[in-house]
This record gives C-alpha cells, sequence and structure tokens, in this order.
C-alpha cells in the first residue's frame, strides 16, 4: 500500500492528553485517559499524543501506556515529538515506539520551559545553533531509516514566505504528512499544501470555546462568538476532500459518538 493511502486509511486523528505532571488526581486523570484512549482504538481512529503541549510537563504516551497495559491496534498510534528533549530521553521515546509498533510519529519544534531540557545541536553531530524540527526530522529519519513515517506542522497564521520556505526544508528533510494548526472554512494556503503530493491533515477545533483560539491564528476572537464545532467538521471535510482531519479538544461523550458515518 502507497504511504500516503496507508495514513490517510483512518482519516479522523483524534487528539489526547496525557496528565500533567503536576496533577493533583494522578490516579483519575490516567483513568480518564486510559477511557479515551481506549475509545478512540475501538471506534477504529487513530490516537494522537501530545509531547508536553504549551510547555506544560506532562506524562509521556512511551511510559503511560505500556505503564497503563493499553491494547494499541496496529495503525491507530500517532505520538507527537518536540525538540525539547535530551538525546538519551529522545532515544528512549523513538526506542518505545518502535517497540509499540507505532508508525506515525508529527515531529514539531515544541514550547519550552525552564523545566524541560532542549536537545542540543551538538549531540546529533551538528554545529547550528539550535534544533528544530527540520534538524529533529533529519535525525530520524537517518537513526530510525524506515521505521517511522514522520510529520511535520504547517501553520497557515503565519507570514507565508517563511512558513513555506520552512516546509519545504521539512520536506527535504523526509517528511511524510502535513498537519495544520486549527482552520476555519476555507483558506487557500491549506488548498494548497496538496501540491506537495504528501497526506494532509487539516485540524478541527471541537471545542465550543473558540476564543481560546486567539493566540493561535493572531487576532482577538470574542468570547461570545457563536460556533458550533460539528458544523465546521462538515464543512472542512467537504472543501478538503482527500484530506485527513486531526480534532483536538473533542468531546469524548458528546461529541466522539457523533462521528460514526459522519464523513462522507
Amino acid at each position: 500500500m502507497a504511504i500516503k493511502e496507508d495514513i490517510l486509511r483512518k482519516r479522523y486523528h483524534i487528539e489526547v492528553l496525557t496528565p500533567k505532571q503536576n496533577t493533583e488526581d494522578l490516579e483519575g486523570d490516567l483513568e480518564k485517559f486510559a477511557i479515551k484512549f481506549s475509545q478512540v482504538m475501538e471506534s477504529g481512529y487513530v490516537a494522537c499524543i501530545t509531547d508536553n503541549p504549551m510547555g506544560h510537563l506532562s506524562f509521556q504516551a512511551t511510559d503511560i501506556i505500556p505503564e497503563l497495559g493499553l491494547a494499541v491496534k496496529d495503525g491507530q498510534l500517532s505520538v507527537h515529538l518536540n525538540t525539547f528533549h535530551a538525546l538519551e530521553d529522545l532515544h528512549k521515546i523513538l526506542d518505545t515506539c518502535a517497540s509499540l509498533g507505532v508508525k506515525d510519529i508529527l515531529v514539531v519544534s515544541g514550547d519550552g520551559s525552564e523545566r524541560l531540557a532542549r536537545l542540543q545541536p551538538q549531540a546529533i553531530g551538528l554545529t547550528c545553533n539550535a534544533v528544530t524540527s527540520v534538524e529533529l526530522v533529519a535525525y530520524i529519519r537517518k537513526r530510525y531509516p524506515g521505521v517511522f513515517h514522520l510529520g511535520v506542522a504547517f501553520n497557515p497564521y503565519e507570514p507565508q514566505d517563511h512558513e513555506v520556505e520552512k516546509l519545504h526544508r521539512k520536506i527535504e528533510a523526509g517528511a511524510e504528512f502535513i498537519c495544520t494548526q486549527p482552520v476555519l472554512g476555507r483558506d487557500e494556503r491549506v488548498l494548497g499544501l496538496q501540491k506537495h503530493g504528501l497526506p494532509v491533515f487539516v485540524e478541527c477545533w471541537m471545542s465550543k470555546k473558540l476564543h481560546l483560539l486567539s493566540e493561535c491564528v493572531g487576532y482577538t476572537i470574542p468570547e461570545d462568538v457563536p460556533y458550533d464545532p460539528m458544523a465546521n467538521l462538515k464543512e472542512l471535510q467537504g472543501i478538503y476532500a482527500g484530506c485527513g482531519m486531526y480534532l483536538a479538544m473533542l468531546g469524548h461523550k458528546t461529541q466522539l459518538p457523533l462521528l460514526k458515518g459522519f464523513w462522507n
């Protein structure tokens, strides 16, 4: 099966957050994670596990999935990986991903904090000032040839000359699929991604709290703006035919059951 067909055969990629390490209810949060993860597996979709989102120190998928004894179905787990890891920890994550049968890894530069180590260029044999997702993709491709499908992010809200140029470098480094930031309706910049011939996943914001996207999109969205996540998802599926959907902040009790038969 071609790479594009293999990646897109599970069109819904559903974001699942691991518990934060400073949680006051670790047992409860682990139980919630296990329930959500298992629901995604049973539904036939892909569970996408984030990596210290927004710089908040969180448990790694590669730690808690084996610890909880969760069943990983073939082709239904995608792990995010950013540049804020020491080399030893980076290899531990990648080795565990390989042992779990993880095929898809979304490589992002990530948000740092004073509690997170940053991968140093000299540790991977480089002399540049900093390791970005470009260098990390190239490193993983070299050290783990043929093991993973590596994806990268695309932000349509950044200055496009720089963002498109960086995307080209990510693809040259070995990226095999693209995932966008949250999209609302038709965006020519996102439509233009399909010319690269790679699988594209368009992110749909599934929370009704649309104002939380203000920082992402670069302008203020008032809190009282009406927003129907399912209607936006339906619209995106029509506009970006042939693309997969990355669902962030999905309601597992209210929205997950509605996805069955929703794709047309």
